[in-house]
């Protein structure tokens, strides 16, 4: 099967620059435009992220916390992800697939929005999601709020795939765990007419991938270099969670139309 996918321009986020590039940039920040995606073939709408929530007071709280008001996330009440797919004319019943990675308030939060969908995570990051007590960079309730696990482990628990490192999600459409970033964090892998299309978390630029420099918010290098060894081998369309550069090379989100 073929896909279309889009871009959902879910609002900016301002980092230090050693958050990016590791052990680097140390007087700069660096822009983040953070997106979540939609994937869409024959029977298919998927997402990659459902985005913050609505009321981003939480989030911002924590981030402000760690790196100060500067990083505070900054969206317009159309950025938020049901208002976009709205806008698109696509029914939250619609979506047929919520693939989160990594699991964090800017892509679990609104996941209680799509009661058809089969929610897919990583084994991995589940696991550890519910393995650790004390983590210095996976913080339980700015991972999935209560209320999303709430949702996740009652009323959709029949719906929810935990993911192998390898798996398919349909024929078409692939992840495999990566790590590097978070211990949830995968590559989506999509066939597109304009051919594999990857989507991940785990790097959050192009430089990151063309430097083969990692991330420095990074939990793992020795698998931030081997994802990034992979998706230079395999990729096409390299895409990422983060990269502001991406809405400049698809002003109009569309990064293979959907009827190709």
């Amino acid at each position: 099967m073929s896909f279309g996918v889009r871009i959902l321009h879910l609002g900016y986020g301002e980092v230090p620059g050693p958050e990016v590039y590791w052990m680097s940039d140390w007087e700069q920040w660096h822009r983040l435009a953070f997106q979540a995606f939609l994937i869409q073939g024959e029977g298919v709408n998927a997402l990659v992220g459902t985005g913050p929530a609505r009321d981003l007071t939480a989030m911002n709280a924590g981030w402000a916390s760690l790196l100060g008001e500067r990083a505070a996330f900054q969206r317009s009440d159309e950025q938020w992800l049901p208002a976009q797919l709205d806008q698109l004319g696509i029914r939250e019943e619609d979506i047929t697939h919520v693939l989160l990675t990594p699991l964090q308030l800017y892509t679990t939060a609104n996941v209680t929005f799509f009661d058809n969908a089969q929610i897919c995570l990583t084994r991995r990051g589940w696991t550890h999601f519910h393995t650790s007590h004390r983590h210095p960079h996976d913080d339980r309730w700015t991972s999935i709020p209560p209320e999303v696990l709430s949702y996740l482990t009652h009323d959709a628990w029949d719906r929810v795939r935990l993911l192998e490192d390898e798996d398919e999600i349909v024929p078409g459409l692939r992840t495999w765990w990566a790590g590097s970033h978070h211990r949830a964090s995968m590559v989506v892998e999509a066939d597109t007419a304009a051919g594999v299309v990857t989507i991940t978390d785990a790097y959050f630029t192009e430089r990151n991938l063309r430097e083969d420099h990692p991330i420095g918010i990074c939990e793992n290098i020795y698998e931030a270099l081997a994802a990034h060894e992979r998706v230079r081998r395999t990729a096409d369309i390299a895409l990422t969670l983060y990269d502001e550069r991406q809405l400049e090379r698809y002003p109009d989100g569309i990064v293979v139309p959907s009827d190709s």
